[in-house]
């Protein structure tokens, strides 16, 4: 099989490999489930601000690695993080063990987020298929919601029975994800010769170029704060309302169902990002969006159906990841690009760090309604900051074409 026709079938390949990889039965369930081994909120809380400090501090380093040693070698060694993380999850019963279990799971985030998405586009870059890139990655957003979808419903159902079925079957999946990872071609991309030159230096090379790179089009940095900020909201609101639903009366298998009808949701708006696009441009993603994102989260802190405004958010914020990841991509060299993308979820985690110990600890001190009513007034504080600044911008120079 020739090179070329290897590189396109990494695109489909790597719609089956997301889809399978989001079979993660435990996602919608990991803070119930804790609960029930005895974790507090500030406890849950500190468990997923471990996770965001281990991003934080392993992004770049991670993002290297797929940079200098390919990024399919990358998403192997994430892959079998995965696995690890879960089986000890499943077997830990302290606090102590299931922080190790959250480490090794954001080094397997850490491994293949950058790393995956570098890699189609890459693979497209390869082909001059580039501009295909956000309605591939509206497709790709499908593949993720129809794997989160049934991984919802089938772990809600597994949960009411045993929750050690669920992590049987996830392993299952991870396994399988871990074979599936050695059939991808990995894209020809200019970097740096490592056999005569000390890994040292060539880490070092490689940070300070992303720098640069961002430095010298501050754009891309507005777009990775802007996605970031968004994005750490709808996490934060995704895990806590797991254990706000269930003490409203609600079952793990009724939680599978709401997560399930909002990746549906996610997966339709992702899908139709490249025509939206299209309509209202780049300004209304960044304008308009964050304001109906805002909204969602008011009505999530202060509507009996809170659950119906959380699936709209997410819909919201399938048209802002596929439209942004588009955006950043198309500024950003292939030598560097695992690097800055890492470097952007290094931007997501140092938000998390803060926010997602915050909602848990005025949740254990309050309820996680007021919990979510503070994060209505940070999110809504950000809209106006970001419309003003874009305003600012617009009246001294239109923002450059991406």
């Amino acid at each position: 099989m020739s090179y070329t026709k290897k590189l396109h079938n990494n695109i489909f390949n790597n719609y089956i490999f997301i889809f399978l990889s989001n079979l993660n039965l435990t996602h919608g369930l990991w803070m119930i489930y804790l609960a029930t081994k005895g974790m507090s909120l500030v406890q849950l809380g500190l468990l997923e601000g471990i996770f965001h400090i281990t991003s934080f501090l392993m992004e770049v380093p991670t993002g290297l690695v797929a940079d200098i040693y390919g990024r399919k070698t990358s998403r192997i060694i994430g892959r079998i993080f995965a696995l690890l993380s879960i089986f000890l999850l499943l077997t830990a019963d302290s606090f102590i063990f299931f922080t190790i279990s959250f480490i090794f799971i954001a080094l397997s985030y850490n491994l293949e987020s950058g790393a995956g998405e570098a890699l189609i586009y890459d693979s497209l870059k390869e082909l001059k298929l580039e501009n295909k890139y956000m309605k591939i990655c509206g497709k790709q957003e499908i593949a993720v919601q129809v794997g989160q979808v049934i991984a919802f419903i089938i772990g809600g159902y597994l949960a009411t029975i045993d929750y050690k079925y669920v992590f049987y079957l996830t392993m299952i999946f991870i396994v399988i994800t871990i074979v599936q990872s050695f059939i991808f071609q990995e894209p020809k991309i200019d970097k740096e010769e490592t056999k005569n030159n000390k890994l040292s230096k060539i880490l070092k090379n490689q940070i300070n170029q992303s720098i640069n790179i961002i430095k010298d089009n501050r754009k891309i940095g507005f777009f990775i704060i802007f996605t970031q900020i968004i994005l750490a909201f709808g996490t934060s609101l995704f895990y806590y309302l797991q254990n706000f639903l269930i003490a409203d009366g609600h079952t793990e298998f009724f939680i599978g169902v709401i997560f399930s009808i909002s990746a549906i949701f996610d997966a339709i708006a992702g899908s139709l990002t490249f025509r939206l696009e299209k309509i209202i441009k780049e300004k209304g993603i960044l304008m308009i969006m964050p304001f109906l994102s805002v909204i969602c989260i008011w009505f999530i802190a202060l509507s009996k159906y809170s659950y119906i405004f959380y699936i709209i958010m997410c819909a919201i914020e399938g048209f802002i990841f596929v439209a942004m990841s588009d955006y950043i991509n198309r500024l950003i060299p292939s030598k560097n690009r695992a690097t800055i993308l890492s470097l952007a979820s290094m931007v997501f985690s140092f938000f998390m760090i803060f926010i997602f110990p915050l909602i848990g600890k005025i949740g254990d001190l309050y309820s996680l309604k007021t919990a979510f009513l503070v994060l209505a007034i940070i999110a809504t504080i950000f809209a106006i900051g970001n419309f003003i600044l874009l305003l600012n911008i617009n009246k001294k120079k239109d923002l450059p074409k991406t």
